[in-house]
């Protein structure tokens, strides 16, 4: 069975850094193409940075571009979000979601993260 378990969330002020980490169990964050959503109040989850299993390439919305950066710790079986710079209207819920080159997609359950001052 596949589970995700994120955290790191919290709150910190505008201007601030904070790194999500998402555990992964049951899956290879070798073999799987990984991302980081967020789903803000009254909002529809957006995409926040991505990592293909293959070549870990990455990519990133303009919104996050410059900001955020994806990576993953293979040893660990974990993939991290390094958000720097951050602005009150990175206020959502951050949830990880694994896409195995085989089998079902998965997401995890999400972590809180708050920017304000």
């Amino acid at each position: 069975q596949v589970q995700l378990v994120e955290s790191g969330g919290g709150w910190v002020q505008p201007g601030g850094s904070l790194t999500l980490s998402c555990s992964v169990a049951g899956a290879s964050v070798r073999r799987s193409d990984m991302s980081w959503y967020r789903q803000a109040p009254g909002k529809e989850r957006e995409l926040v940075a991505s990592m293909s299993g293959s070549g870990g390439i990455t990519n990133y919305p303009d919104s996050t571009k410059g900001r955020f950066t994806i990576s993953r710790d293979a040893n660990k079986n974990t993939v991290l979000l390094a958000m720097n710079t951050l602005i009150p209207e990175d206020t959502a819920v951050y949830y990880c979601f694994l896409r195995p080159w085989t089998g079902l997609p998965h997401w995890g359950q999400g972590t809180q993260v708050t920017v304000s001052s």
